[in-house]
């Protein structure tokens, strides 16, 4: 197991209680002092649920939250995320910023991106993926 960033589908599927990624977690929280989420991760988790107005479930979050290590956009991430982007475009690869922001985050900190779009990012060249649904 690698220190990790994990993505927002893979917070949705902890927050269902999904028992592999569940034990995942418990299975990292093991070996590393915090879970490791992006800004564009909060972004992303509490814009759904305030979308739903589920008022519970952005209590449940913040308090999830108030232990976690969220890492933010630096100027490196963002500068390695345009070339990301670059290099896509060049191949004909599109994919949206918020993802290619959250690559650029996991690039630049070395952090093995833990996600179930798998198929989503294998394009980005140098990305390390894990998913925790399987």
């Amino acid at each position: 197991m690698t220190e990790s960033l994990v993505d927002t589908d893979i917070l949705s599927f902890y927050f269902k209680g999904d028992t592999k990624v569940v034990e995942s977690f418990r299975e990292y929280l093991r070996v590393f002092e915090v879970i490791n989420l992006s800004i564009i991760t909060y972004y992303e988790i509490l814009g759904g649920l305030k979308a739903k107005n589920a008022v519970k479930q952005i209590e449940e979050f913040e308090t999830f939250v108030g232990n976690k290590a969220i890492i933010h956009i630096s100027q490196d991430s963002a500068n390695l995320s345009s070339n990301v982007y670059a290099d896509l475009r060049k191949r004909g690869i599109t994919i949206g910023a918020s993802d290619i922001l959250i690559a650029g985050i996991s690039l630049v900190n070395d952090l093995t991106l833990v996600t179930n779009n798998e198929r989503h990012y294998d394009p980005i060249r140098g990305l390390r993926i894990e998913n925790w649904t399987k």
